[in-house]
């Protein structure tokens, strides 16, 4: 699922940039040929397209040079994993980088959108269609990369590797088998993912600041439960099941977990304070300083924007209970979805969940696996090189690093051992985020810089000895 590109559109810095275009006309081309087409392949879950896409980029890789033995097509029930290999020449003795995106996307239903939304179409500087953003735009511009590089005689002096997954936007069963089980055949040190970061433009079109994400929180879930032996309604109890669950759930709207900080926070507010400026600029520079300056955080965590950054969050989304309009409930149950601060299991959030609310007697799930995954260290050689590619398009623009509130395929690829930053080369207003809504669009002006962005990188990176 595509994520923020930072976490404030209001943001309104005057950084004044010129941009140098390597993307030739052919380049842009091909890519929104490709970008076209994999939208063209109706993705969502379920549907068994996955392999269809993954065998079309087959296609194309190989007329452009790649062989059966670069390409694998990884088959796990109805979707895939695809692993493309652009060998290098062993020269800097180190191991692949790898380059990921995912293919599928959420589902859309075509009576609710303005345009057929698996036919891509341009109207007013913009494509749309489903996964036009998130996250096929990512898909094509980087095999489009891998195409120009090989046309070019690119040879790098490690392996280049793209990891493309098959379900992110439901089990990630895909990003578990390439991140563990075909962990060692990948062979890669770390991850570069065009899921997550780029740039955020201002309402006017002004780049605000480009993002790095470095880290993400853990998406976890809990239901809880009281249950009770009911009864007539006439013939109320003192006990009851909703009352219970209710009184358990002001106990965590009312609670707050302590504030938490770690490189990526400090340097993102410490970065963006003077940026924002006013009351929240002012907030971020004293919280950097001392996270336990209350007043700051008070302002941070009045903020929808912010609180996440500020630590882990826990927060009720959806209720159930009760069997019949004139009967006592028998059981009451609550969702709690909580996004974990790195570092946290997801076990010791529950615990102290349970000790808020102090009630023995309801019963805790733990929905999906909630994988914790750790922050991954701001590696110079990463930095460089994507502060070099930005400033290559506007010169001085502010290089920030980002933690993730949300999730993307990195919190498996962190976990098995592979630091990933998120650093797709998308520049966008925070109002054209439609991303797994109604009429999800691209910026037109976007896929140069993306394209740049990309070459800029791997010819980089892909050079160190």
């Amino acid at each position: 699922m595509y994520k923020s590109l930072m976490h404030t559109a209001a943001v309104a810095a005057l950084l004044i940039g010129g941009s140098a275009h390597a993307a030739s006309d052919a380049d842009i081309a091909k890519t929104r040929e490709i970008l076209g087409t994999a939208v063209s392949f109706e993705t969502s879950k379920g549907l068994g397209n996955v392999p269809k896409l993954a065998a079309y980029l087959a296609g194309e890789l190989k007329k452009g040079g790649f062989t059966d033995e670069d390409i694998a097509i990884i088959p796990m029930g109805e979707t895939a994993g695809m692993i493309v290999r652009y060998k290098g020449d062993g020269s800097s003795g180190k191991k692949g980088i790898g380059f990921a995106a995912h293919m599928d996307v959420v589902e859309a239903d075509p009576k609710d959108w303005e345009r057929e939304p698996f036919t891509m179409v341009e109207e007013d500087g913009y494509l749309f269609g489903r996964g036009v953003l998130d996250c096929k735009f990512g898909v094509s511009t980087l095999v489009a990369t891998f195409l120009k590089l090989k046309a070019e005689g690119f040879v790098p002096t490690r392996d280049l590797v793209l990891v493309f997954t098959g379900d992110e936007e439901s089990g990630m069963e895909t990003t578990k088998a390439l991140s563990y089980d075909y962990h060692d055949k990948i062979d890669i040190e770390y991850i570069l993912n065009s899921d997550a970061g780029g740039a955020a433009l201002a309402p006017d079109g002004t780049p605000v600041a480009y993002a790095i994400q470095a880290a993400e929180k853990t998406y976890a879930s809990f239901e809880m439960t009281v249950t009770n032996p009911g009864g007539h309604s006439s013939r109320p109890r003192k006990d009851n099941a909703i009352y219970d669950l209710a009184t358990a759930l002001k106990k965590i709207e009312a609670f707050e977990f302590p504030a938490e900080v770690n490189e990526i926070t400090t340097r993102y507010f410490a970065t963006l304070g003077p940026i924002v400026g006013g009351e929240t600029g002012a907030a971020m520079t004293a919280f950097a300083k001392n996270p336990k300056d209350k007043k700051a955080l008070g302002i941070l965590r009045a903020s929808p924007e912010y609180v996440g950054t500020t630590g882990t969050t826990c927060i009720a989304t959806m209720l159930k209970g009760g069997h019949a309009e004139n009967a006592l409930p028998q059981a009451a149950t609550a969702t709690i979805n909580c996004r974990i601060f790195p570092g946290t299991k997801a076990e010791e959030t529950l615990a102290t969940l349970k000790g808020v609310v102090g009630n023995d007697a309801i019963e805790w799930k733990l929905l999906g696996d909630g994988t914790a995954s750790p922050a991954s260290p701001l590696r110079d050689d990463v930095v460089d090189a994507v502060t070099a590619s930005v400033h290559a398009a506007y010169p001085g623009l502010t290089i920030l690093p980002q933690m993730e509130s949300g999730g993307t395929d990195g919190k498996h690829y962190r976990a098995s051992g592979w630091p990933t930053y998120g650093i797709s080369g998308i520049y966008m207003k925070m109002s054209d985020m439609f991303a797994h809504g109604l009429n999800e669009r691209l910026p037109v002006a976007t896929i140069p810089l993306a394209l740049d962005h990309w070459h800029h990188l791997m010819t980089n990176l892909g050079s160190q000895k």
